[in-house]
Order: structure tokens, then C-alpha cells, then sequence
């Protein structure tokens, strides 16, 4: 399975041209991918990174990637990250990391959003592999849930007994739903939700998806 990832981080990170500010994204694909840019600018390329989480963060530093704020750019050229579910639309789930809100603030400044996953991430009917990760406030949060769950799915909180708490200092729901028949509805739902901060739903922001099979990359557009 890593080798997968890897396969498609490197056909995505073949997409950079020398000069561009770079989105990196976060989890156990783009770590490769971050490997990569790192290898670019080693090899001399001019690049910028903004990373999504601090994990990511602490990657490039070690890598030597040159860091920047999102508010000290006006657009990221491009976002390489990965994705819990694809279908065939380009919508997805992500966010299973834990840092969502801090993904799509990113992916909506950037110019293209390039997924990379392997070929067990692609679903016809989103939600149907994994659950929708929900990012809530701390304040309430119990009540927020089942608000959540009002909608028809059972929400768990990331952590259990020791909650996750992201790099925003809030909490996650991992929200299993059966399948999301409409994401767009679900999302606007969601947020209407009091406590509820972002959703794992990400929908219209991916360009482009590279799919590592065992054999082959395929490439998604749009």
C-alpha cells in the first residue's frame, strides 16, 4: 500500500514547475509527495509550501521547503493532498487526519487542488468506505453530536476517551453515514449545525485526482 502512495505522489509532484507556491496537504500519501518537493528544491527549484497542518509543517522544515503564511499570498498555485473517498465527480471525503478545516481553507485559495490515492479510495456513492469526519467546538460538543446525528448517522468522537483535538483546538466526529446520496445537501445541513466549524466533505475544490493502481497511474479530471 505505500508503495501505491508513493507511485501517486510522485506522478502528482510532476505537475510542479519551478516558482510555484505549493499547498501541502496532510496524511500518509502526502507525506510522500512532501518528500518529493523536497527533492526539488534540493535540485534547485524555486518553491514555496503552506502547509495544512503542523505535522506537515515540521516535514518541510526538515526537508528544507521554504515556508509561507496563506496570508502572506494572494493564491497557491497548487495543492497536492490526499483523500479518504473519491468518486467520479472529483467530490470527496478527507480529513480522517484530523485536519480538514486547515485543507480546505487552503484548497479553496488554491488554483489546483491535486489529489493523489490509491485505486481502494475510488467509490461510486460517497460514504460508503469511510465515515465524514465533522470538526465541532469544544463548547457543547456533545450536544452538537447529536444534532449531527439527526441526520442520519452515528457521530464518534476521534479519540474516544482521549480526544483528538486538531491544530485549531477543536474537536472531531467521525460521522457514519450508510452512503451520502446528495454531499451537497448533507453539507449545507451540516453547517447550519450551532458548534459545527467544517465538514470532510469536499466538494467542486479537486482538478485533478492521480489513482495508483498496482500496475499503472491513472489520471482523474474533471
Amino acid at each position: 500500500m505505500s508503495e501505491l502512495k508513493r507511485k501517486a505522489a510522485e506522478k502528482a509532484v510532476e505537475f510542479i514547475e519551478d516558482g510555484m507556491t505549493l499547498g501541502l496537504g496532510t496524511g500518509s500519501t502526502t507525506f510522500f509527495a512532501i518528500e518529493a518537493i523536497g527533492s526539488l528544491v534540493r535540485k534547485g527549484y524555486d518553491l514555496r509550501g503552506v502547509p495544512t497542518s503542523v505535522a506537515s509543517e515540521e516535514q518541510a522544515r526538515k526537508l528544507g521547503i521554504p515556508l509561507i503564511s496563506l496570508d502572506e499570498v494572494d493564491g497557491i498555485d497548487m495543492t497536492i493532498d490526499g483523500a479518504d473517498e473519491v468518486d467520479g465527480d472529483l467530490n470527496l471525503i478527507k480529513g480522517m487526519g484530523g485536519a480538514l478545516l486547515r485543507e480546505k481553507i487552503v484548497a479553496y485559495a488554491s488554483k489546483q487542488e491535486i489529489i493523489i490515492v490509491d485505486d481502494a479510495k475510488l467509490v461510486k456513492t460517497l460514504g460508503t468506505r469511510s465515515p465524514l469526519p465533522v470538526e465541532v467546538t469544544r463548547f457543547g460538543h456533545t450536544l452538537t453530536a447529536r444534532n449531527i446525528g439527526s441526520l442520519g448517522c452515528v457521530p464518534e468522537l476521534k479519540g474516544g476517551q482521549k480526544p483528538f483535538v486538531t491544530d485549531n483546538g477543536n474537536l472531531v466526529y467521525n460521522c457514519r453515514f450508510d452512503k451520502i446520496d446528495n454531499p451537497q445537501s448533507l453539507d449545507r445541513k451540516l453547517k447550519d449545525i450551532p458548534g459545527v466549524v467544517e465538514t470532510g466533505l469536499f466538494l467542486g475544490l479537486a482538478t485533478k485526482a492521480v489513482v495508483a493502481y498496482p500496475d499503472r497511474t491513472v489520471m482523474l479530471e474533471k
